[in-house]
Order: C-alpha cells, then structure tokens, then sequence
C-alpha cells in the first residue's frame, strides 16, 4: 500500500456512498412483486452490472464524458431525474397495481443496478478520485472492490427481512421511500444544476 492511500479509509467512504443499508428498503419495494426464488438471482446479476459501471466509469469516466461533450453535473441531474420518476410511482402507483418498475415485475439494470448501485454520487466521487489521484488508481479499484462486496452482501441478506415485514410493511415501506427518494432527487438536481451554474 501507497503512504499516501488507504485503500481501508477509501473503501469506507465508498461503501458510506454506495449506502447498503439505506438501499435495502427499496430493493424490497422493487422486488416485492417478483417471485421469492428469484431474488437473490437477481441481486447477484444487477450487483454484476453495477460493479462493471462502476469500474468502467472509474477506469473510463472522463474520456465518456469527454467524448459526448457532457459534463460532471449531467450525471447528477439524470440520476435526479431517474429517481424523481420511481419516487413519483412510489407514492402515487399505478392504479391496476404491480410492479412499478417494469412492464414485466423483473429490473433489469435500472433502478438497481444504475441508479441505485452505480448511482451519481458513486459515479461523480470515482470520477473526482481517478482525477486527483491518478497514481493511485489500481489502489482505487481495490477500494471499490471492498465497498462493492460490503454491499453485495447485505443487500444479498435483504430477503431475509421479507419475512420480518410481510406484504403491509412494504407497502408502508414503499410509500416512505417515495417520500425519501423524492428529496433525494430534488437534492441530486440542485447539485447538478449548482454544478453546471458555476461552470458557465
């Protein structure tokens, strides 16, 4: 290890921004219409696609960005957006009812996987840490391969609270999720928007 690095330190931090614990209550929402079997096939698959975001956005981020003329804030204005339409559903769903999600009751890569996996907070910081510690950025992916486990496996242990909370405490869950994910969309547009504000 770099004197200069702590792959312990930043595994941490990345893991408090991948916020495990506080995605747990939506991916039971998400999932709460999907068959029980399925579950943990799905968390293993959609944690799969998060991982390779995150470390093609860590190894690759800028030149993307670069190469659609798009800016840092875009990121965080379309996470904003994303999570300001599944909060909407959250608090408001669909009048005949099932997964507000997708068509077919099973995710796939969106919402688990971008934004709640590969989210514009963990996106934006990985962006920000492979430009200002360049030399460290195989010290970088080893953090994000720590914090990527941490998360896999609580929210791999997430069906267990299906048991715990039954069909009615989701729906109460569902609906404070909305209420949550709703500021947490408003917030990542404000900062999107600050963001490109100060760049002009």
């Amino acid at each position: 290890m770099n004197e200069g690095f702590s792959i312990l330190s930043t595994a941490l931090v990345l893991t408090f921004i991948l916020d495990p614990f506080g995605n747990v209550p939506l991916l039971l929402t998400i999932l709460k219409d999907v068959d029980r079997k399925k579950h943990r096939r799905i968390i293993v698959r959609e944690m799969i696609f998060g991982l390779i975001i995150l470390v093609t956005f860590l190894l690759a981020g800028q030149q993307f960005l670069n190469l659609f003329h798009l800016e840092t804030s875009s990121v965080s204005i379309a996470g904003g957006l994303i999570f300001l339409i599944i909060a909407l559903k959250l608090i408001f769903p669909p009048a005949k009812g099932g997964n507000v999600f997708a068509a077919t009751g099973e995710p796939f890569i969106v919402p688990i996987a971008m934004p709640m996996v590969a989210g514009p907070s963990a996106l934006a910081t990985l962006l920000v840490m492979s430009k200002n510690q360049a030399e460290y950025k195989l010290e970088i992916l080893a953090s994000l391969g720590i914090a990527w486990l941490i998360t896999a496996l609580i929210l791999f242990s997430s069906p267990l609270l299906f048991r715990i909370l039954r069909k009615k405490g989701l729906i109460a869950l569902e609906k404070l999720m909305g209420m949550l994910l709703l500021i947490m969309a408003v917030q990542m547009l404000l900062n999107g928007l600050k963001e490109y504000i100060s760049t002009l």
